[in-house]
């Protein structure tokens, strides 16, 4: 690289974190952030995965705003389009959208703008791409980047294929002079990722793959857990948080949400089955927070840029790893620590099987949706670390230090050898060839008279009821242990068969021992342990100062009729009630203050400090 590129660079690099600072109120990019930036600006293709959370918007939103000409946003949900919008347009930034909740008259208004050079972000939905008069009008635009997000919906082995998206490179191609092309997706395994950069023609990009692997959350799998009194609990518990409840039915979302109410708390349902009205009802009462809790499926949720979300409960099993680390991630965007949740139990696998069933596919589609189903099993069997689990699953690389702070990692439950157990389980498979599944192996171990296993003959097996002190649950239990952790594995289906892996056979040769941890007699309710997880309420004082921000903010909102986050984000409100600002600089100096914001809303929350006794030079009256 000459000296003069290597200048050009770093005055790229410079701008850039000036506009951050200016817009975005942050004072330098995260590390992920900061390659990617770097990559566009230098004309780039680019690909970026990057958490849920994770900033991947301002990744091309600053590059947007660097480049000539218009940057053309291809998003998939009209929540998304409107959230990203707002904030775009409260902060001092010109955007709009164009989507269905528009009349003809606005799309045009909207496409003049364009053409005026108004604009330097567009939202539109991958659908618009496939409209011959919208392609057209898009060729007379002078589009200096496109940018997909949710890039994982071109993929047909992603979680949420859409045939819209293969609509992207025929678009680009025809477009008079191609732009930069940049894909985002909060998770992809490499399958997907080869598949993203085919099907959208990434011209030789640059791949960056960043902290799936978020520290300010902590992700727990509670397994024999009542789930019903676990969410009563755990909802009264943090009554002045926002939080998501995801269920797999539509029946558990209404149920669970009528005992919440209740039970006195804000809570709201989203659901296919509800109409198009009520579900808009509910999720805007959500994002305004007039409720703290939602109850949803996983309808619920994708574009959803709310950055309070304190805890995300799974109340079921989810149906992959990328479904869940999807919904998962939609608590503490804002980077405050935060609880992710998943209460597990068997009869949630016998729902996804009939979900997937009953999911009209073809063959080779519903064969893949089996096996990523049983890797989403094996995480809930682990007894690894859940984050290094994950990163493993979507190829990241990682070091092998434990995070510390998962279910698994804080377990202090009792370590036992449960070696012998292990061999007679691995001996009852290999008498049995291999050829049945858990709950058949479990019965045969427990010395169940049950038809099949007389049949069969299983009765006359050296291993029949070797276990016979254990229930078949605790016996299927295990197995499905072993299968988490690589002594033994399913085969794919709706009937998985257990088969041998070539661990088993040093356990059962003695050269290897097998350990378990077996709980503990007592379990406490979910408002009053952890389980592994930190209790990070603030102090009373710290509290109370923080809720008065949060009217000051939540009046500001109504005025703007946008989301209380759009104006600051709860993050940036408690480094407001620690520093308690006196000045323009020190409110500036606060994250997520930027220059725009702070001409807009800043005065208000500056008088508020400057208001309070001991304020102008005097020690402050509040300790913390």
């Amino acid at each position: 690289m000459n000296v003069e590129a290597r200048s050009n660079e770093l005055m790229n690099m410079d701008t850039a974190k000036e506009i951050l600072q200016r817009y975005y109120g942050y004072p330098d990019f995260r590390e992920g952030q900061k390659k990617i930036v770097d990559s566009l600006l230098r004309g780039r293709d680019t690909l970026g995965i990057m958490p849920t959370g994770g900033g991947k918007s301002i990744c091309y939103q600053i590059p947007a705003l660097m480049h000539p000409g218009l940057t053309l946003v291809i998003s998939p949900l009209i929540s998304l389009m409107k959230d990203q919008v707002d904030a775009l347009t409260t902060a001092g930034i010109s955007a709009a959208y164009i989507n269905s909740t528009l009349s003809g008259k606005e799309v045009n208004e909207r496409i003049r703008a364009a053409k005026r050079g108004d604009l330097k972000l567009l939202y539109v939905a991958p659908e618009r791409l496939e409209l011959d008069w919208f392609r057209e009008e898009m060729a007379g635009l002078d589009i200096s980047i496109v940018a997909v997000d949710e890039a994982h919906c071109v993929s047909q082995w992603g979680h949420d294929f859409r045939t819209s998206y293969l609509a992207v490179a025929p678009f680009v191609d025809a477009l008079p002079q191609r732009p930069i092309v940049a894909a985002f997706t909060a998770t992809a395994t490499p399958e997907v990722m080869e598949d993203m950069q085919r099907l959208l023609q990434l011209d030789q990009p640059q791949v960056f793959v960043t902290g799936l692997g978020r520290d300010n959350l902590e992700m727990s799998v509670l397994r024999g857990e009542n789930k019903r009194e676990f969410i009563m609990d755990y909802a009264a518990s943090h009554a002045h948080q926002s939080g998501i409840i995801y269920a797999a039915t539509r029946k558990d979302v209404d149920d669970l949400c009528q005992r919440l109410q209740a039970q006195g708390i804000a809570a709201g349902r989203y659901h296919a089955g509800m109409s198009d009205a009520e579900r808009a009802e509910s999720q805007e009462a959500f994002l305004y927070d007039d409720i703290r809790v939602i109850v949803a499926t996983n309808a619920f949720g994708m574009g959803i840029d709310k950055s309070n979300v304190r805890y995300v409960i799974h109340y079921n099993m989810p149906k992959n790893m990328e479904s869940y680390v999807q919904e998962a991630g939609r608590a503490g965007r804002d980077g405050e620590p935060s609880q992710c949740i998943l209460l597990f139990s068997p009869q949630d696998i016998i729902t996804q099987k009939f979900l997937i069933e009953q999911n009209p596919q073809d063959s080779e589609r519903k064969h893949n949706e089996y096996r990523k189903l049983q890797q989403m099993i094996d995480y809930c069997y682990t007894t690894r670390c859940l984050r290094s689990a994950m990163l493993d699953y979507f190829g990241e690389a990682h070091d092998d230090k434990p995070c510390g702070t998962c279910s698994s990692c804080t377990d202090d439950r009792e370590l036992i050898d449960i070696t012998v157990d292990a061999q007679k389980i691995f001996s009852c498979i290999h008498r049995m060839r291999e050829r049945f599944g858990v709950s058949t192996v479990a019965a045969v171990l427990k010395g169940s008279r049950a038809k099949k296993v007389l049949e069969y003959g299983f009765d006359r097996l050296p291993t029949y009821g070797v276990m016979s002190g254990r229930t078949e649950k605790e016996i299927a239990e295990t197995i499905n242990v072993l299968v988490s952790e690589g002594y033994l594995t399913l085969t794919e289906g709706q009937y998985p068969v257990v088969k041998l892996q070539s661990a088993a056979a040093e356990v059962l040769r003695g050269q290897k021992e097998v350990m378990q941890r077996v709980p503990k007699p007592s379990r406490t309710k979910a408002g009053q342990r952890s389980a592994g997880r930190r209790d990070y309420s603030p102090s009373a004082v710290n509290e109370t100062i923080f809720e008065q921000l949060r009217l000051i903010r939540r009046e500001l909102a109504s005025k703007e009729h946008v989301p209380s986050y759009i104006i600051f984000n709860d993050a940036t409100l408690r480094e407001m009630s620690v520093v308690c600002p006196q000045t323009e600089q020190e409110m500036l100096g606060i994250k997520g203050v930027g220059e725009m914001k702070f001409r807009k809303y800043g005065q208000p929350f500056l008088d508020f400090f400057q208001n309070q006794p001991g304020s102008g030079g005097d020690e402050p009256v509040y300790e913390f």
